[in-house]
């Protein structure tokens, strides 16, 4: 399709600004309905989203008992292995299980207040994303549109991929760590009580920073699109790249170096498919360039 036809497309889809009015108030409202759906659906469940959450804890709460019952035969390794079904997870003979608390009458409320809108937000966004995308498309020209498209299922998809690398590593490192630090002995005992809103932010604040900064090859991509990067720049400028990785990485996570690591590794691994990303991007637009050029050639 040429420039021409896209500019008649584009044409033909203006309305005027009360239609847009309208357009945008369905559209929010759509949205809200589903934010609000999902809230009660998440508030209903939110003992078990929580429980869930609290399963990496649990599960190196007994690995850690029975490390110590065992004599040391149980690593951090063998955390990730249970937490994934390849291990099962040991009991140790009179161990305790998992204590959380909250200081205030209607803290645990408030906690899963917290939660439920979170995970509202988590699985409405689909439907948030599509509602943004159809009111902005009939401004788009139909390449855009089509270009558009794939970043729907690659933001969420990479925003999950940083979440599970959060629940099946992150979180088991640092509890494991945490948990370790436990002095127990017969006189004097320094145990770790977490309160049930303290753990929700930890974890809702890994989640958000993992899985935003999986969003590294959309931004850089949709900066290719623009014209503002291309892939001379991002290869030329690799290795200031990762010092920002590991400084971003060192900044967001918890002060261990597991965890920088277990962020920096996938940001630098991403960085690469980024690069291939905007290559692409360039390709595909020479491409059309050529085709565009012929085609105004071949005019009489």
């Amino acid at each position: 399709m040429s420039y021409t036809d896209d500019d008649t497309e584009i044409e033909a889809s203006r309305a005027p600004l009360l239609e847009h009015l309208v357009e945008l108030r369905y559209r929010l409202v759509v949205s809200i309905a589903a934010l609000f759906a999902g809230f009660l659906l998440c508030f209903y469940f939110s003992d078990r989203i929580y429980m869930f959450l609290l399963h990496p804890f649990q599960v190196g709460a007994e690995l850690l008992a029975a490390q110590k019952a065992s004599g040391g035969k149980h690593g951090p390794f063998d955390l990730l292995l249970a937490l994934t079904g390849l291990k099962e997870v040991p009991h140790a003979p009179g161990g305790q299980g998992l204590k959380f608390v909250f200081t205030a009458p209607l803290e645990f409320f408030f906690t899963k207040v917290k939660l439920a809108a979170f995970g509202s937000v988590a699985i409405t966004f689909p439907v948030l994303a599509w509602q943004l995308y159809r009111f902005v498309a009939p401004g788009l020209y139909k390449r855009e549109r089509r270009a558009f498209l794939p970043f729907l299922v690659a933001s969420p998809a990479l925003f999950l991929m940083g979440a599970a690398l959060v629940y099946f590593v992150m979180l088991p490192f640092v509890l494991w760590f945490s948990l370790s630090q436990q002095i127990i002995g017969p006189d004097v005992s320094v145990e770790l009580l977490p309160k049930v809103s303290d753990y929700l932010s930890l974890v809702t604040t890994l989640l958000l920073a993992f899985g935003l900064c999986f969003q590294l090859p959309v931004v850089l991509s949709l900066l290719g699109m623009a014209g503002i990067v291309d892939s001379k720049m991002l290869s030329s400028g690799r290795r200031y790249a990762i010092v920002g990785v590991f400084v971003v990485a060192a900044i967001v996570t918890p002060p261990d170096p597991i965890s920088q690591i277990s962020l920096a590794l996938p940001l630098c691994l991403l960085y690469e498919v980024s690069i291939w990303c905007v290559k692409l991007i360039e390709l595909r637009r020479k491409r059309e360039d050529e085709a565009s050029s012929q085609d105004v050639a071949t005019i009489p």
